[in-house]
């Protein structure tokens, strides 16, 4: 009987690409985007000044200073974590190493974990989409029209997002799990080969074994007078 895991696990991910390649191109693009994310926090903290500035500008409606140095310097180390994480898959999926693999692997599923809290806290407390929408600045586009939806409209819209996003890291994570599934298997799969005769069938040793065991030499031949 075919188990759940076994049903649902496959060599092939978006654009019939390789597991390993899809999760070779996710850890890039999530490296990129963190290393993008450092270069801004590195920008804030060398001229704060400006940064404060830009934040508290009037064209954003609002004089609150949203980011101290404290939460920039939490930030910049969270992302150099990520930036460590993802480069960490990336080796192991191009190595073939699984361990590497894993961290990376649990993020998608704390990430998973508290989208899906955000989304049971709007099914639960359908007001905040409303107190949400009235904290934004004065000047953002189209807010007093999103305001006067109704509320039961704006909730759905609003788990109706959440739900494709929550769909697509969810494969996300099925194709960082069977690249996880194949490089391990690779690993720990020892093929034995069978030598047939008349009379019976002898499996060999797996062949790292075969080669670390040293050849017989033959018995020494002796020439007759």
């Amino acid at each position: 009987m075919i188990s759940p895991w076994d049903r649902w696990y496959s060599t092939s991910c978006c654009l019939c690409c390789h597991v390993r390649t899809g999760t070779i191109i996710l850890g890039i693009w999530y490296m990129l985007i963190n290393a993008v994310v450092l270069l801004i926090l590195l920008s804030a903290l060398n001229d704060p000044v400006q940064y404060r500035y830009h934040l508290t500008s009037s064209e954003l409606g609002t004089d609150i200073d949203v980011m101290d140095d404290a939460n920039i310097c939490i930030a910049t180390a969270i992302s150099l974590l990520m930036i460590l994480i993802c480069g960490m898959a990336t080796y192991g999926a191009y190595k073939q190493h699984a361990a590497w693999i894993i961290p990376f692997f649990c993020y998608q599923i704390f990430d998973f974990a508290l989208n899906t809290l955000v989304a049971i806290s709007v099914v639960v407390y359908p007001n905040t989409v409303q107190d949400y929408l009235q904290q934004l600045p004065g000047t953002f586009p189209y807010k007093e029209d999103i305001m006067s939806t109704n509320n039961m409209c704006l909730v759905f819209a609003v788990l109706l997002f959440i739900g494709c996003i929550l769909s697509f890291k969810a494969y996300l994570i099925g194709c960082v799990w069977n690249c996880y599934r194949y490089v391990s298997g690779r690993g720990t799969t020892e093929v034995l080969v069978y030598v047939t005769t008349n009379d019976t069938t002898v499996p060999l040793p797996p062949y790292k074994e075969a080669v670390a065991i040293p050849p017989k030499e033959p018995p020494p031949q002796y020439m007759e007078a």
